[in-house]
């Protein structure tokens, strides 16, 4: 097997794993910049899973070959809305950020187990039949080298994810309402002086949160497993939490941590397949990008600052 072929196969697989991770983790960041910790990335990601299985199951005749996006605006609509339980805990009644947070991701555990076994009679969804599916994306895979490596065998959900990212980079650093996020996560009592409704903001990022959280389980189970049961989400929502600590709560470093991460879960499917890695126990794969991300996180991040106010509530007024 050629280097060609081996990076024709690690690459697309690569930002296939990466898309929800992505996705999720710059969630965290904005909820994070705005001061509210959010370790329910993983329930977030639950909720998306199911909302978009269950969205594809009962729509595909209608959409047809859109079945898939649309269902990813209804994971990231319900994900949005999941996401303000978590707003209220934390913003408004000031309960622990952490605490709230675990809660998110077992309630999201319970209740979409609880319907999966009310609605299908069985602990797991049907195979959805209209799932994202690989392209060849036009024009760009005829690129010599280049085309067959990046743009050949793909998913448009991994470019969208990348887009999305550098998108969130802008809306973050070069915009009125970035800066007001930013100042908010650093020092809430100085920004309300300055006008800026801190409520209003943390409110809004951490929906944001829960929608992009919401799109990245809804890109996972329609992409990865086609159908949801209590184990199509595991631990993706933890490692893209880990992303966007590894990344310094930076959009682009997010999405850089998050391709890592999605390079260590492909590696656990594609390794067999792969000359260097063929000899290795297959369950050393399986279990390498929980160690790399548990590496990542003490040995490599640096030093890494998270916002100042980050899980501190706001009290109006207090110094």
């Amino acid at each position: 097997m050629s280097l060609m072929d081996i990076l024709s196969i690690v690459i697309p697989s690569t930002m296939l794993w990466a898309a929800p991770l992505i996705f999720t983790a710059l969630g965290g960041t904005f909820s994070e910049r705005s001061g509210v910790v959010n370790i329910g990335l993983e329930g977030l990601m639950v909720i998306g899973a199911f909302t978009a299985i269950v969205f594809n199951l009962t729509f595909a005749d209608v959409f047809g070959d859109m079945t898939p996006w649309v269902s990813l605006v209804a994971a990231m609509v319900v994900g949005g809305l999941f996401s303000v339980i978590h707003a209220v805990a934390s913003i408004t009644f000031r309960a622990d950020q952490t605490v709230s947070g675990v809660a998110i991701n077992l309630l999201a555990v319970g209740v979409s187990l609880f319907l999966v076994k009310f609605m299908y009679d069985k602990g797991q969804t049907d195979i959805i039949q209209k799932g994202f599916s690989k392209v060849d994306i036009p024009i760009l895979s005829d690129i010599p080298i280049l085309g067959k490596i990046f743009f050949s065998n793909t998913y448009y959900t991994s470019y969208v994810a990348i887009i999305i990212a550098f998108i969130a980079w802008y809306v973050i650093f070069k915009t009125p309402f970035g800066l007001r996020l930013r100042s908010v996560g650093e020092h809430p009592m100085a920004a309300d002086t300055m006008g800026i409704n801190v409520t209003k903001i943390r409110y809004i990022a951490v929906i944001l949160s829960g929608a992009l959280g919401g799109i990245g389980g809804g890109i996972y189970a329609q992409s990865i497993t086609s159908d949801f049961s209590h184990a199509t989400i595991s631990g993706q929502g933890f490692m893209a939490l880990a992303a966007m600590i590894f990344g310094k709560w930076h959009p682009l470093g997010a999405m850089g941590a998050a391709l890592f991460f999605g390079f260590a879960q492909s590696l656990s499917i594609i390794g067999s397949s792969l000359p260097f890695l063929e000899n290795i126990p297959n369950v050393y794969l399986l279990i390498a990008p929980y160690v790399l991300t548990i590496l990542a996180l003490t040995g490599f991040i640096g030093r890494a600052d998270a916002p100042k106010a980050s899980g501190v509530p706001y009290i109006k007024g207090n110094r």
